[in-house]
């Protein structure tokens, strides 16, 4: 079920005009019209991008007469960024182990450059 939301979310998210006005309903709250100022388009195809951030559960509107105040759902994100939390310390993880691979390999080389350099300088070299 988590799955499908945040398809549904990512999907929503994926349009740039979506995104820009879920970046203005982060701001604050308002009217379709307002929401369609902006933008070189319809207020039916503004109507279609809000229906689907809708569906996605990413903004909601109240039932009532025009005009009604679109809204942000926070929570949404929430689980957008335990998603993205999970496979980021997982990446984390894994580069702090090649990190340590490199170091090792880094100082195994510095070991036998240093020995190399020492034996030469003694003249104990063959």
């Amino acid at each position: 079920m988590v799955a499908d939301s945040l398809s549904r979310i990512f999907s929503a998210l994926a349009d740039p005009t979506r995104r820009d006005m879920v970046a203005r309903l982060a701001q604050a709250d308002a009217t379709v019209n307002q929401l369609a100022e902006p933008y070189p388009m319809s207020l039916q195809a503004v109507y279609k991008h809000l229906r689907v951030l809708e569906q996605a559960g990413v903004v909601t509107r109240p039932e009532g007469p025009q005009p009604r105040s679109v809204h942000l759902e926070a929570e949404v994100f929430d689980l957008m960024d335990t998603w993205i939390e999970r496979y980021r310390r997982r990446a984390e993880e894994r580069y702090r182990r090649i990190d340590a691979v490199l170091d090792a390999m880094r100082d195994s080389t510095e070991r036998n450059h240093d020995g190399r350099d020492n034996t030469e300088k003694d003249g104990s070299a063959a």
